[in-house]
């Protein structure tokens, strides 16, 4: 089986992860994959080798032993953790937001970081969360990129499940006006004004461009759960892209192959990429359930320090390879997402 038709079984199964794998070279390595899988995606804004990353999406990918669908999460940005000390790049222990964990591990040498290497200190502080011991594959997703992967699919269709008001765009998708105090400051938190782009909601599927769905899953002001909301939102997307790839033909993946680029960055542990898509090609697209996890705001006084989940009986579910039955004899746990 070729490179070509390697990827063309990644895109029929591998969930979130079809262009990651597609990207990620062919390696030596075991011929199969057995057991429960958890698999770490994070997403970043378009960064260059000279700027840290921060993880602002981080969603866990846990497929059971016997393949029976998948399961969504999000672990908040805004997480209040402790991330390990990380020799290859210098950083000591500290208590911090999860999504800084990507970019403390991340440096490579003054002014270069690599997100690739950010992702193991990300997947350490995640599996401390978490109680996963060590997850089995992971990529990194530049929004960007992953914009270019929703054009060459033509766009996507998703339920729009509450009204959502743009902070970044115009009713035309250009960038709103910066207020003049903040035009030349970037340190602003909410530096737009003027006319926003509205998403009103529908119970019936909507067509968005690609910038309106990246626009649409990066929003949270103005929300009422604000990041919780905005991480169904990011799941819902995410599985609107899942269900469009399991129905596409090979000419459209071969575009959505070349539009994600390098972009991607995949790391598959110790199995080589056609393991992982022969793997992979056995989970059902349509077998996906999201779910989002209960949390708190953390105060200091007034001032806010981060997220709070609590969790841990779920956590031990996806270590225990029990997800399933744990929704059904807990259903009041966690939430998972309507299944649109």
């Amino acid at each position: 089986m070729g490179p070509l038709r390697h990827r063309l079984c990644v895109a029929a199964g591998s969930l979130l992860l079809l262009p990651a794998l597609a990207a990620a070279p062919a390696t030596a390595g075991p011929a199969s994959i057995d057991g429960p899988l958890n698999i770490l995606l994070a997403g970043i804004d378009p960064r260059d080798a000279h700027t840290a990353p921060l993880a602002d999406t981080i969603i866990v990918v846990h497929i059971p032993a016997n393949r029976s669908g998948a399961f969504l999460f999000s672990l908040p940005r805004d997480l209040v953790v402790r991330i390990p000390g990380f020799a290859k790049s210098g950083s000591l222990p500290q208590r911090a937001k999860i999504n800084a964990a990507m970019a403390l591990g991340s440096r490579v040498a003054e002014g270069r970081y690599d997100p690739a290497q950010g992702l193991e200190l990300l997947a350490r502080t995640a599996g401390q969360v978490t109680g996963i011991a060590a997850f089995d594959a992971g990529a990194v997703i530049d929004f960007g990129g992953f914009q270019d992967v929703v054009a060459a699919l033509g766009g996507v269709k998703m339920v729009i499940d509450q009204d959502v008001v743009s902070e970044h765009r115009k009713p035309d998708g250009t960038p709103r006006d910066r207020l003049p105090q903040c035009r030349s400051n970037h340190d602003c938190a909410r530096p737009y004004t003027g006319e926003q782009k509205i998403y009103p909601k529908s119970d019936n599927p909507v067509r968005l461009k690609p910038w309106e769905a990246l626009d649409f899953v990066r929003q949270r002001y103005g929300l009422p759960r604000s990041d919780y909301d905005r991480q169904r939102h990011q799941r819902q997307f995410l599985t609107a892209v899942v269900t469009k790839l399991s129905k596409a033909g090979p000419s459209r993946l071969r575009r959505v192959l070349a539009a994600a680029g390098d972009s991607l960055t995949f790391s598959g542990g110790r199995h080589s990429l056609a393991a992982w898509a022969d793997e992979l090609r056995r989970v059902n697209a349509a077998d996906v359930t999201t779910v989002g996890l209960p949390g708190t705001a953390v105060f200091d006084d007034s001032r806010y320090l981060g997220e709070s989940v609590d969790a841990a009986p779920f956590f031990t579910a996806v270590a225990t390879d029990r997800v399933a039955p744990f929704l059904i004899d807990h259903p009041g746990a966690v939430t998972p997402d309507p299944q649109r």
